[in-house]
């Protein structure tokens, strides 16, 4: 599993970035995150490949791990070790495919989910929405006691994502979860090293 001084993982927005996304990418990378979550779903495979191979030789050279999300055949061909998925997704793949990854992990939204991600052989899980966050403009977040019900239904380590903020990660963590996700914030920062320190625990 993510092995790492930090709790946080990254997910990326590229169409946040204001700036080169891989300059982003590089800042965020040289502060050792837990993990970056390269989530350009949008993309064509092709286009999310060549993205990938870049981001993934970033977080190399850095020392962090670097964790595809969707793309399973890209993930396969670069060789990747870590993966993430929706539920979806991860219920079609093969043994075989799974056993490609040392990192495997899902978007779960209820305790169902986190239970049937473990089952299917995550590794890890993030759980969410669990504050109101702009990226989910209008839906109140799941809260602490949904977060804390995930926790105590798995034995894998449980990533919260949503609204996630300096403010509110001790009541994350006190809730049982293992780390936090962030992504918008990281994405338009002009302090990135000044975020991710504010967020350690």
């Amino acid at each position: 599993m993510i092995m790492c001084m930090s709790d946080i993982l990254c997910v990326t927005n590229r169409k946040l970035c204001r700036e080169d996304f891989l300059t982003r990418i590089e800042r965020i990378a040289a502060c050792h995150p837990a993990g970056i979550i390269l989530r350009e779903k949008d993309l064509l495979p092709e286009d999310y490949q060549e993205l990938a191979s870049a981001v993934m030789a970033i977080c190399e050279q850095h020392g962090v791990k670097c964790i595809l999300h969707s793309f399973t055949d890209v993930a396969t061909s670069l060789h990747a070790d870590a993966i993430h998925l929706p539920l979806h997704l991860l219920r079609e793949m093969t043994q075989e495919q799974k056993s490609c990854f040392t990192d495997l992990g899902a978007s779960c939204h209820s305790v169902e989910d986190a239970l049937e991600a473990q089952a299917l052989g995550c590794t890890y899980i993030t759980a969410g929405h669990v504050f109101e966050t702009d990226c989910k403009k209008g839906l109140p977040g799941r809260g602490l006691e949904f977060l804390r019900s995930v926790c105590a239904a798995v034995d894998i380590p449980v990533y919260g994502i949503g609204g996630i903020d300096a403010d509110n990660i001790a009541l994350v963590r006190n809730a049982g979860a293992n780390g936090a996700c962030l992504m918008s914030s990281l994405m338009v920062t002009e302090d990135v090293a000044g975020l991710l320190k504010a967020m350690e625990g």
